[in-house]
């Protein structure tokens, strides 16, 4: 494997990983595209050497086609899932007028505590409230 390519695969992945830590949903569908490009792009890299097509009566080195079947089936796949992820944001921006990822209530509560008892403002021993309760209407 050149060193470009290694360069390559390990940019369009660190590219890729910070994309998908953003709250746009747009930017998290590039960031799952660009690392399934650098899985396909690994997989070709770490796959044998070039060779003759493996057809019945070639002479010669023949070359594995497991690696490109599992290309092609990466990139069927890749396809399938940002088409979703699309369709997903796209519901999302018609409903809300925005792509943001939007916090959980309960996630911001759980910080919320973790903060209070790392600052030791809360009682380490105290059991954890656990979720707030819901009022009847929702029962």
């Amino acid at each position: 494997m050149s060193v470009v390519l290694a360069l390559l695969i390990g940019v369009l992945a660190a590219t890729g990983t910070a994309l998908l830590l953003q709250r746009s949903l747009t930017r998290i569908v590039l960031g799952v595209g660009l690392l399934a490009n650098a899985a396909n792009l690994l997989v070709l890299a770490a796959s044998a050497r070039p060779a003759e097509a493996p057809i019945v009566g070639n002479d010669g080195r023949l070359g594995d086609p497991v690696p490109q079947a599992l290309i092609l089936t990466a990139i069927v796949i890749g396809f399938a899932l940002v088409s979703f992820l699309l369709a997903v944001a796209y519901r999302a921006w018609t409903i809300s007028g925005n792509d943001q990822v939007e916090d959980d209530i309960e996630d911001r509560r759980l910080a919320a505590a973790r903060r209070a008892r790392a600052a030791g403002q809360g009682d380490a021993d105290a059991p954890d409230p656990g979720p707030p309760a819901r009022p009847a209407a929702d029962r």
